[in-house]
C-alpha cells in the first residue's frame, strides 16, 4: 500500500483569513484556536481571521499563527477520520507542527515556544544588518562555493535547500548582495532578495538558538508515534530527546527540505498531504518529483476533496 506523509508549512505561507473556515465548521479546530488564545494571552485567532497583513507578517506573530492553523487543520482531519500518516515533516517552523501531531510535545507548549522563537530570531540581528535571497537554477555546490568566496569575514551560507532549483541563502546583507552578484555571473536564472525581517537559518541566529535552548530544556518531550524527518539531518527520528535537540540546532542550521523529501521518496511515500495554510510545500515537492501525488487541507472544501482522493 502506498505510504502517506503529512507535511507542515513554515513562515511565508500566512494570509489574513487563514483558519477561519476551520474555526467556523469544526469544533476540534475551534478548540485549538481558543487554546492558542489562552496560552498566549491575546487573541491570535482574531489576528489570523481579521488582522492586518503587516501584523501577521511579524515573525513573533507569524510563527504561532501558522502552527495554530496547521494543528486546527489536522484536528479537522481527525473529525473526518483521516488515515494516520506513515511519516511527518515540516519546513522550519513546520517541524513544530509535525512534532505536535506525532505526540512529541503538547500544542500549548509548542505555541508558546514558537511565539518566543519568533521574538528571539527577530531580536538576534538588528533590522537591516541581515538579509536572505532566493537563488534559482544553480546546484547547491556552486552556491556553497560562491558563499565562501564572498564572505570577507561576514556570514553568508545556504539557509533553505528547498528543491534542486531553489536554494535560499542568508547572512550579513552586504555578503548576501555580493553572493547574488557572483551567482548571477555564474549562471543563476534569478537571485531575488526576500522581504524577511531577519536572516534565518545561518550563524547570525546563534543568540536566538541559545535562548530557545533554555526554553526547550524545560519542556517535556515524548517519543514520537510515527517518524519525523528532521530539517537538520533529513533523517528519520522517533526519539523525543533527539527531536528537542533538532529543534535547537535548526535555528542556525540550513533547512534540508529537498533532502527530506528524497528521504521520504526512498521510504516509498507516494502521497504528500500539506496540512495548514497555502500550498507552498506542494509546489516544492513537485519540483523534486513530478510523479508523486500532492494534496492539501486548509479549509472544508480541500478537506473533503483530499479525503475523496485518499
Amino acid at each position: 500500500m502506498s505510504k502517506i506523509a503529512y507535511i507542515f508549512p513554515g513562515q511565508g505561507s500566512q494570509s489574513v483569513g487563514m483558519g477561519k473556515d476551520l474555526f467556523d465548521n469544526f469544533p476540534m479546530s475551534r478548540m485549538i484556536f481558543e487554546e492558542a488564545d489562552d496560552a498566549l494571552g491575546f487573541s491570535l485567532s482574531e489576528m489570523c481571521f481579521n488582522g492586518t497583513v503587516v501584523d501577521l507578517a511579524l515573525t513573533a506573530n507569524t510563527q504561532p499563527a501558522i502552527l495554530t492553523t496547521s494543528i486546527a487543520a489536522y484536528n479537522a482531519m481527525k473529525e473526518y477520520e483521516y488515515p494516520e500518516p506513515d511519516f511527518v515533516a515540516g519546513h522550519s517552523l513546520g517541524e513544530y507542527s509535525a512534532l505536535v501531531v506525532a505526540g512529541a510535545l503538547s500544542f500549548a507548549d509548542a505555541v508558546r515556544t514558537v511565539r518566543k522563537r519568533g521574538m528571539y530570531m527577530q531580536e538576534a540581528v538588528p533590522v537591516g544588518v541581515g538579509a536572505m535571497a532566493a537563488i534559482l537554477g544553480l546546484p547547491l555546490e556552486t552556491i556553497e562555493i560562491a558563499c565562501e568566496e564572498v564572505r570577507e569575514g561576514e556570514v553568508c551560507s545556504p539557509a533553505n535547500i528547498n528543491s534542486p532549483s531553489q536554494i535560499v541563502i542568508a547572512g550579513n546583507a552586504d555578503a548576501v548582495d555580493r553572493a547574488c552578484e557572483l551567482l548571477k555571473k555564474r549562471g543563476a536564472k534569478r537571485a531575488i532578495k526576500l522581504n524577511v525581517s531577519a536572516p534565518f537559518h545561518c550563524d547570525l541566529m546563534f543568540p536566538a538558538q541559545e535562548r530557545l535552548a533554555d526554553d526547550l530544556a524545560k519542556i517535556e518531550f515524548n517519543d514520537l508515534r510515527f517518524p519525523v524527518i528532521e530539517n537538520v539531518t533529513a533523517d528519520k527520528n522517533t526519539n523525543g530527546t533527539r527531536a528537542r535537540d533538532s529543534l535547537v540546532r535548526q535555528v542556525s542550521s540550513p533547512v534540508r527540505w529537498a533532502q527530506s523529501i528524497e528521504t521520504l521518496l526512498a521510504e516509498e511515500v507516494e502521497t504528500f498531504v500539506e496540512v495548514g495554510a497555502g500550498k507552498v510545500l506542494s509546489g516544492l515537492v513537485r519540483q523534486i518529483n513530478r510523479d508523486v501525488r500532492c494534496l492539501n487541507v486548509e479549509n472544508t472544501e480541500s478537506l473533503r476533496n483530499t479525503l475523496e482522493s485518499l
